[in-house]
């Protein structure tokens, strides 16, 4: 048995297959951890999905566009014209696999491997505890019946400072945009989403989140997708950037978990923004 982390699909399934194919992955013996986006801007949103939600031994992390979907799915209203997960949306299934996507976590965290696992960030004022607490939060919202009224809601880049006293609606915007959306902070460890440029080119003041000092979640080690312009690469202990930019045409990543072996299967390029 074997656990392998998988990056940011975003419905590259060709791709995802051949790197399983690559890696010897068996279903019924290794675990996969995927860090989230499994749709959108690639061309096969819902092969990706189904192939992925018959799988038993499986740890997933939700992503924005994996929120974005949801959204979609529940107000049409919000596709946007660069959205490529219509496929999902008008599938016979397209509502049994956004159910099954409404299920699933925020965070994965196996103390015993010693590895967390979320798809952007973690607030720099939250250790494992915190940061697992306020997951399941999030997800009793998602799996409830106020879920239409947290998607509605969810966007947005405010409140940016982390503080025990949020409340309500507030609380869990930002919970969702470090889970899913995190880059950079300032120094105080307060949240920054408007700036999306590549890292070395950013405002004065801002960091990477994993670099901010005095993140309770530095001794940890943390797995992460989303910020493709990584490139896998972040100079920084215990922190795994696992989005190499699969749909941009760069590569679909996995690591063994067990031995640190990193496996790449090139992508074509299907974003084109």
């Amino acid at each position: 048995m074997a656990n392998y982390v998988i990056g940011d699909i975003q419905g590259c399934y060709d791709e995802f297959r051949r790197l399983l194919k690559k890696i010897s992955f068996n279903e019924s013996r290794d675990i996969l951890w995927l860090c989230g986006d499994l749709v959108n801007r690639g061309p096969h949103s819902l092969d990706v999905m189904r192939f992925v939600s018959n799988l038993k031994k499986i740890h997933l992390v939700l992503g924005n566009h994996d929120l974005h979907l949801l959204a979609v799915n529940e107000q049409p209203g919000l596709l946007k014209s660069a959205d490529t997960f219509s496929d999902i949306l008008n599938a016979a299934e397209g509502a049994a696999l956004c159910q099954w996507l409404r299920q699933q976590a925020f965070l994965h965290h196996d103390p015993e491997l010693n590895y967390l696992m979320v798809h952007a960030g973690l607030a720099p004022q939250w250790d494992v505890s915190l940061a697992q607490q306020c997951a399941h939060e999030l997800e009793a919202v998602l799996r409830g019946a106020e879920y239409r009224n947290f998607l509605k809601n969810m966007y947005g880049d405010e409140p940016r400072a982390w503080s025990a006293a949020l409340l309500g609606m507030p609380r869990l915007r930002f919970i969702a945009n470090c889970f899913t959306r995190l880059r950079f902070c300032d120094e105080a460890g307060n949240i920054d989403l408007i700036y999306k440029g590549p890292l070395g080119k950013q405002p004065g003041g801002l960091l990477p989140w994993f670099k901010v000092k005095g993140r309770l979640t530095q001794p940890q080690r943390v797995l992460f997708g989303h910020w493709a312009a990584l490139e896998g690469i972040v100079h920084e202990p215990s922190v795994y950037a696992m989005d190499t930019g699969c749909v941009w045409g760069g590569d679909l990543s996995a690591m063994c978990l067990e031995t640190g072996k990193i496996y790449q299967e090139g992508c074509q390029r299907y974003a084109t923004y």
